[in-house]
């Protein structure tokens, strides 16, 4: 599917809730996508992508920001400590807060560097065992370290809800937490279900397979 018809659907969603389609940030998801493709959509205009490994976006994007210009990029993947100082010095916007120990240090190159790309913190809605994100007891915990006490642009909550359940229950459940901590971004919603996102008030959607179709 093109971008436009992404963004098409993205406006009638937005629409369809009661929301401006302006309100809705659509994250093109590349990881794992070949060149060809991704010029394609950068070809048509759009300028915000998603990664989840920061090597392979290191060894992809210089080159493209080059030829193209201004490029918003988003880590969405998991992210490792050892890894914070490329991501906080690439990145603009990161999704997968999840713990103190990442909290610190963010902290600490964030202060080296004089600025830190904004950020979501995951939240494990369904508490699954084998999932990243932080568990709904630790959020606020989570929430006031990175906000109040350190001062991190922390935008709002993300999600990645359980396959098994019906994902709109998930988006409306980090909805009102988004809400109950005067957040004024949410990330959810993918390829297969951003339309109930948007329906529950996601700002930021990352759409990868419905985009590029399969990855590789």
């Amino acid at each position: 599917m093109s971008i436009d018809k992404i963004l098409s659907k993205v406006e009638k969603a937005a629409k369809k809730a009661g929301r401006n389609k302006d309100d809705v940030k659509v994250i093109a998801i590349s990881k794992v996508q070949p060149l060809e493709r991704i010029k394609r959509v950068l070809n048509r205009g759009h300028r915000i992508f998603g990664e989840n490994r920061i090597q392979d976006s290191l060894n992809k994007w210089p080159s493209l920001i080059e030829k193209y210009g201004k490029i918003e990029l988003h880590l969405v993947g998991a992210l490792q400590t050892n890894k914070v100082k490329e991501a906080v010095r690439f990145f603009n916007v990161i999704h997968s807060i999840d713990r103190e120990k990442l909290v610190f240090k963010l902290e600490v190159e964030a202060q080296k560097l004089g600025s830190c790309p904004e950020l979501f913190i995951q939240v494990n809605t369904g508490n699954e065992l084998q999932k990243a994100g932080v568990a709904l007891e630790n959020l606020e915990d989570l929430f006031s370290l990175a906000k109040e006490r350190y001062s991190l642009p922390v935008v709002g909550l993300m999600c990645l809800p359980p396959i098994e359940d019906s994902p709109l229950i998930h988006f409306e459940k980090l909805s009102r937490l988004n809400k109950g901590l005067g957040l004024s971004r949410i990330s959810m919603g993918m390829s297969s279900d951003f339309e109930d996102a948007i329906k529950a008030g996601s700002t930021d959607v990352r759409i990868g397979s419905a985009l590029f179709g399969p990855r590789g």
